[in-house]
């Protein structure tokens, strides 16, 4: 899969002008996926910029790797997010950077692969990791985990109000025959919901549940975030895009709870805050939804690092 500048990536000029304080300033861009935000920020940067570029996706490796070659300002890390703080020391940058970006949820590149196993729409074999190298693949956990685990894991990640129902399918469809391929997933759930909303296919919430499941990628936010308030310099930036509900309460909780002050006895605010909240939480527009309807539920925070 090499880069594809048809490909629509959400809320581009948005996130880049909100993210560059500073043309000669280092930048991260911590989902990588196909550089879609790397490039434009790119584009913005002088002759003294740096961008480093993080996934664990093999695929977004290889496309980074061609940036690279055309650009000399650009260095990337077949890493997972999470610690990009981190990994940035060890790879020699050790001054706090100027801006973080993060772009989280599977790319569309990834969906449209039937062979990743992320999209119901296609048939392929039950995967949905990020890093295809590591970890038990979807199809690997379904077949082990109990029917109770299964429930919680719908529930908690996907909001499925019948996880129940689709747990105990999946557990009774297994001991016939093992869950293999996505087309085997769709059945389960299909077999199991009684109603379904005309507006959204049935597996949506299952898919995304394991995915996130597989994955970690709440876990993953969390320990990302956190990570700017010692990697990130004063007036430095952290802008986020999320794509559904769990994702965002993540980081409006964040950039809530650092950049409210504590109060005194008396109520009045006391001692300084690590962030400073940037502006109102921003959607894509009319246009924008139209040619690109993933960018239907996407929804960008930010936030300024306070000295």
């Amino acid at each position: 899969m090499i880069f594809d500048p048809t490909h629509d990536t959400v809320l581009k000029d948005e996130a880049v002008e909100c993210l560059i304080t500073d043309p000669a300033g280092t930048y991260v861009d911590g989902t990588y996926g196909r550089g879609g935000h790397s490039r434009a920020i790119l584009s913005r940067l002088g002759p003294e910029g740096r961008l480093v570029g993080f996934d664990r996706d093999a695929e977004a490796a290889q496309d980074a790797a061609r940036l690279a070659k055309q650009d000399s300002r650009f260095s990337f890390v077949n890493a997972a997010f999470s610690g990009w703080g981190d990994a940035l020391v060890s790879h020699g940058v050790t001054e706090p950077v100027h801006g973080v970006m993060f772009d989280l949820g599977v790319s569309s590149p990834q969906l449209d692969q039937a062979e990743r196993g992320f999209s119901f729409r296609f048939d392929g074999p039950l995967d949905m990791r990020m890093d295809q190298s590591s970890g038990p693949s979807a199809a690997d956990w379904l077949a082990v985990a109990d029917e109770e685990e299964i429930r919680e894991v719908l529930f908690r990640l996907g909001e499925e109000r019948f996880a129940r129902r689709i747990a105990a399918r999946i557990v009774a469809r297994r001991e016939e025959k093992p869950l293999t391929r996505t087309s085997d997933l769709v059945d389960c759930v299909v077999a199991a919901i009684p109603r379904r909303d005309p507006n959204k296919h049935p597996a949506t919430r299952t898919f995304q549940a394991i995915r996130l499941y597989i994955n970690q990628e709440l876990d993953q936010i969390g320990a990302a975030l956190e990570q700017t308030l010692g990697h990130l310099r004063p007036g430095g930036r952290l802008v986020v895009i999320s794509f559904h509900s769990l994702e965002d309460r993540i980081v409006k909780r964040f950039i809530r709870d650092h950049s409210t002050p504590g109060k005194d006895f008396f109520g009045n605010p006391v001692g300084p805050t690590a962030l400073k909240k940037v502006g109102k939480a921003i959607r894509a527009d009319a246009a924008e939804t139209a040619s690109n309807p993933r960018a239907r539920s996407a929804i960008m925070r930010a936030a300024e690092r306070m000295a």
